[in-house]
């Protein structure tokens, strides 16, 4: 199972420590497989955007009309958090239903 997320964000602590074992990439550092990140805009779609960042709001209103993709490529910390790939299956958050799914109460 890996992680992906950001070592400073506390939701990615929170599932790191409930999940245990995991590889964690820091998507700041390491950033996310191109593979990866369009399996995941492709089921998680507009989604994938945390809009409500500080990185967004960062962001020149030419900046935020470009791709999804684009601007994830320029700014990983935009990708919502965590991103989880277990049994190559993607999971988006860390909300309950994502918890149920992998297991964790």
């Amino acid at each position: 199972m890996k992680l992906y997320g950001l070592k400073t964000c506390d939701t990615c602590r929170k599932a790191l420590k409930s999940l245990g074992d995991v590889d964690f990439v820091d998507v700041r550092k390491d950033g996310v497989p191109g593979a990866v990140i369009e399996q995941a805009f492709a089921q998680f779609s507009d989604k994938l955007l945390n809009t409500r960042s500080t990185t967004w709001r960062g962001l020149s209103e030419d900046e935020r009309k470009k791709a999804p993709l684009e601007l994830l490529a320029e700014h990983p910390s935009l990708m919502k958090r965590p991103l989880i790939e277990a049994d190559g299956r993607l999971y988006l958050g860390w909300t309950d239903d994502v918890k149920s799914a992998l297991g964790v109460a």
